[in-house]
């Protein structure tokens, strides 16, 4: 019964193309692709900040305290 509400809540194609008119009414056909634009950009650096995140939480991106020791010798 579940699976049945779950597909009855997605869009069919009748419905999507009464979204994108939807769509099309209010930004209008040359706001569209400017839009589309800073939704990949959002995406990408969404992206990149998790890759970031996940390479800091693994330890990727941290010095070893070895090489830490060995540039505080040097700068001496």
């Amino acid at each position: 019964m579940t699976s049945l509400a779950f597909f009855l809540l997605i869009p069919g194609g009748y419905e999507w193309i009464i979204v994108i008119l939807a769509i099309v009414l209010l930004f209008g056909g040359r706001k569209i692709p400017e839009l589309m634009k800073g939704l990949g950009q959002g995406m990408k650096e969404f992206k990149k900040a998790r890759t970031e995140a996940s390479e800091d939480l693994s330890g990727k991106n941290t010095i070893d305290k070895s090489q830490k020791e060995g540039d505080a010798a040097t700068s001496k």
